[in-house]
């Protein structure tokens, strides 16, 4: 677990190395990057407690949900709310579902974010 922090940076670092066309762009992309590196390692930071996780999941959802809302870009639109929609499938009941979870976050986590980088390049 301790790989998903040092993930989502990796991958922030790329979608920003990668630039957006526009000023605008580039600040979406930006916030759209931290907010889902934000939501991966948060997640991943509180596997041990599944009260903890439910509530990081539901903020994360909304965070992305709310963003999706605002975005121009269909394609950014449509990874942000896909990953919103993951998270809100996620059944967190135990520790078991908890870890299963994080594992599930960081996989679709990263799809997310290499659809974002499409978007922002």
């Amino acid at each position: 677990m301790r790989l998903l922090p040092s993930a989502a940076a990796c991958a922030a670092a790329v979608l920003l190395a990668s630039g957006c066309a526009s000023a605008d762009k580039a600040q979406t992309c930006a916030e759209a990057t931290r907010l889902i590196g934000q939501t991966i390692s948060g997640i991943g930071n509180v596997v041990d407690d599944p009260a903890a996780m439910r509530k990081k999941i539901e903020d994360g959802a909304a965070d992305l949900e709310d963003m999706a809302n605002k975005a121009a870009d269909t394609t950014l639109r449509d990874a942000l709310q896909g990953l919103a929609d993951s998270l809100q499938k996620l059944d967190v009941k135990d520790a078991n579902a908890a870890v299963d979870a994080a594992q599930k976050v960081a996989t679709d986590g990263a799809s997310h974010l290499r659809e974002v980088s499409q978007a922002c390049i």
